[in-house]
């Protein structure tokens, strides 16, 4: 299976990141194919709504890595998004991603893809994750995907806080068990 993790931190060693190390490991070790996106790492600017997109054929008025990343959207069979929880919600610079999606919006909404969410915060109250959980099955409902799950890990604040919990366990054992229905 070809899996698309797009992560949206800004910490390359933060806790979302061991998440989304500890899926594609799990990915990997059974045979599929991963490929990654740090959105955060990336030049990815907000949708300006110019829909110029919507008169080139999807193509984009916006030159940015956002070009690299819409074949390997596009060609996936699972996408999987890593996020820190920001105030009940995704990171900045993962939203801009997914609202670039605009531009090929129909073809995402044609192809049949699987998704995952896996998110770190350092709140320990579960109903603040419970929220992004709910606006990602909104935006996974909105593009005909099948939800696959989530992974919500709450206070963990620091990698080393994280690395001290089964989280990352999880996510690994999320990562085999992609694409298994």
């Amino acid at each position: 299976m070809k899996i698309l993790v797009i992560t949206g931190s800004p910490r390359r060693k933060g806790t979302s990141a061991i998440l989304a190390e500890q899926f594609t490991a799990g990915a990997e070790s059974v045979g599929h194919t991963v490929v990654r996106f740090d959105a955060a790492l990336k030049k990815v600017a907000p949708c300006v709504a110019c829909s110029y997109c919507k008169r080139h054929e999807g193509e984009c008025a916006l030159k940015d890595d956002m070009a690299n990343l819409i074949p390997d959207l596009i060609a996936a069979e699972m996408v999987v998004f890593v996020t820190p929880l920001y105030y009940s919600g995704m990171s900045a610079q993962l939203k801009a991603v997914i609202d670039r999606f605009y531009s090929i919006n129909s073809i995402l909404r044609a192809t049949p893809k699987q998704a995952i969410l896996l998110s770190a915060g350092a709140d320990k109250d579960l109903w603040p994750m419970e929220a992004q959980e709910t606006h990602f099955r909104a935006i996974f409902r909105y593009l005909k995907w099948q939800f696959r799950g989530s992974l919500l890990a709450v206070g963990v604040h620091e990698r080393q806080d994280i690395e001290q919990t089964g989280y990352p366990r999880k996510a690994w054992a999320l990562g085999e068990k992609a694409g298994v229905k």
